[in-house]
């Protein structure tokens, strides 16, 4: 069988990944003319077309080999819900998340949650069990991260999601002051950054992507985009580039930094 180099020679096909069809279709036409004129509409024409064609397609099949040839490689995670709130600190009510792990070569998107490491900042405020996360017991109350990682080749992937706490019993708790509200802030998109508030007691998603403020008060979010990703906003009460400026109310306000 002649290779595709060898059918490109004897012909005067060009083949290039970068210009393949380009030329192929240039040089198949200028030497289709040649042999047209010289020899008129016969074999050697006939000869031309299958000899650049059979190179053509042994290129492009090589060409898609090499690029299934990559590993499936996850690239970022992303659990939803990406926030959840207990009304109360019952032990005995849950919060189910799930895991999605986004993937390239090729793109795919796959439910992980039975595959990547749970954890919560606060032990003592959670239980973990996979995605299933509850109050521990003892009327606890507060506001707490929870992950979900995965090491793949060599590089941890991590996502974030938050849990608050509620305890309208509790003055000191979350719901349970007229003085002061929770504001949750919730990392979305294809991209990546992280967000810190002033004053301070935001900082996503490496510390806490939740903190209590008083009430009345406005808080400003700066969104810091990793190289090449911009930040769009929503829950703003104002918002102008990478900043979002919220009034807290009572009860808790939730802000969305979507990363692309």
């Amino acid at each position: 069988m002649l290779s595709p180099e060898l059918a490109a020679e004897e012909v005067g096909c060009s083949f290039s990944l970068s210009s393949l069809r380009l030329d192929y279709i240039t040089r198949v036409g200028i030497e289709t003319g040649r042999v047209w004129l010289a020899e008129g509409v016969g074999k050697r024409m006939k000869e031309v077309w299958r000899r650049c064609a059979l190179g053509a397609a042994l290129i492009l099949i090589a060409t898609n080999f090499l690029s299934c040839m990559h590993e499936l490689k996850l690239v970022s995670i992303t659990i939803h819900p990406t926030s959840f709130t207990f009304p109360t600190p019952d032990p005995d009510v849950h919060g189910d998340f799930t895991a999605f792990g986004n993937y390239i070569h090729p793109p795919d998107t796959r439910d992980i949650t039975d595959k990547v490491t749970w954890k919560t900042d606060v032990p003592q405020l959670l239980q973990i069990n996979g995605g299933v996360v509850s109050p521990q017991t003892g009327n606890v109350c507060g506001i707490a991260d929870v992950s979900a990682s995965m090491q793949d080749g060599g590089n941890l992937v991590i996502a974030y999601a938050t849990v608050t706490v509620n305890d309208p019993t509790n003055p000191l708790c979350p719901g349970g002051s007229q003085s002061q509200g929770v504001l949750i802030v919730t990392l979305a998109g294809t991209g990546t950054g992280s967000v810190t508030s002033a004053p301070a007691g935001i900082n996503c998603p490496s510390q806490s992507c939740g903190a209590l403020f008083n009430v009345g008060s406005t808080v400003v979010l700066t969104a810091t985009p990793n190289n090449g990703f911009t930040v769009s906003w929503a829950g703003c009460t104002s918002q102008t580039g990478t900043t979002c400026s919220v009034l807290v109310t009572t009860g808790s306000t939730e802000v969305t930094a979507t990363f692309n």
